[in-house]
């Protein structure tokens, strides 16, 4: 009798299996794919389509103040892009902030990592309060910098003047402009590498230190040979963030000094800015934007290559 139950309920399993999904189900089968990558395309669709209107704004006449012309001139703003004499000092002044910035905040971070990679009450402390600077917008912490360096009243000349420094230019002088916002921007972003750092840090194998310290090996040669290749992969990520971003700095640089004094601290993105809102040549903007692209892009993608090659040779070791 059993047995007969159990054939019987094999029998209607098999039918079941064996009948034809509805006219509903084979409907929701076919059009999943379709749900499923339409996100990805409406997201492709939003960053594409700003990046599409700027190119075709680069190759026309755009002036804000005139909307309803737009000739097509090609690559005549590009042309006067490169031929312009405040172009090279764009450049120069763009290069120059990232270099300084993205070099001591490597340096900071990395001391920051080894210091808080130590178990003790002190770091146990510092750690959350890493996190305050990163908790601050950079153009709100600009604007509180920007306060405390003032000359009458702001309480860094106060220190300064224990010195010899009590009325120090800061941001007013074009001499110690290009220092002040470095040291905001200094400020803000290194304990984002100093956390990657630590990250990168905790995560390496303790195996190979162990037998460094069996041998005899010195704290240089296990950091020279040992640390610094194992955490190498987790350096180039950190200072291709921080590269990409120092390019693209505006909000610290407009909130200290508007670019000033004068054309002292005229990055891309601040060039831009005024070429679009200030001059309307909303053309000439989107031109500045593109070739601020392909120098980003083509950084990223040397940096990249660079990663892939120090995570192969560390697989490979």
């Amino acid at each position: 009798m059993a047995r007969r139950v159990a054939t019987t309920n094999l029998q209607e399993g098999a039918a079941v299996a064996a009948a034809p999904p509805t006219p509903t189900a084979a409907a929701r089968a076919r059009w999943r794919p379709y749900l499923l990558v339409a996100p990805s395309i409406v997201l492709t669709i939003w960053v594409l389509y700003p990046f599409a209107q700027s190119v075709w704004y680069s190759l026309h006449h755009y002036v804000l103040s005139q909307p309803w012309s737009r000739p097509f001139v090609g690559l005549r703003n590009y042309q006067k892009i490169f031929t312009d004499p405040d172009f090279l000092h764009t450049v120069a002044v763009t290069l120059e902030y990232t270099l300084l910035a993205v070099a001591i905040e490597l340096l900071l971070g990395m001391l920051l990592a080894f210091l808080l990679n130590r178990d003790s009450l002190l770091t146990k402390i510092l750690r959350p309060l890493l996190i305050l600077p990163l908790m601050v917008a950079p153009a709100i912490g600009s604007l509180i910098w920007k306060l405390e360096t003032n000359p009458q009243f702001g309480f860094v000349n106060f220190f300064m003047s224990f010195i010899g420094q009590r009325y120090f230019p800061w941001g007013s002088s074009p001499r110690t402009a290009l220092l002040t916002v470095v040291l905001v921007d200094v400020w803000i972003f290194t304990p984002f590498i100093a956390l990657l750092l630590l990250a990168g840090l905790r995560s390496l194998p303790q195996q190979p230190f162990e037998a460094a310290r069996l041998d005899g090996a010195g704290a240089w040669f296990t950091f020279r040979t040992l640390t610094l290749p194992m955490l190498m992969p987790y350096i180039l990520i950190a200072v291709m963030f921080r590269i990409l971003d120092s390019l693209q700095q505006f909000d610290i640089i407009y909130a200290m000094t508007q670019g000033g004094p004068g054309d002292t601290l005229m990055t891309f993105q601040l060039r831009a800015y005024l070429e679009a809102f200030t001059f309307l040549r909303l053309s000439e903007s989107a031109a500045l934007i593109l070739v601020l692209w392909v120098i980003t892009y083509a950084i990223s993608y040397v940096m990249v290559r660079y990663w892939n090659r120090a995570r192969a040779h560390l697989r490979g070791a």
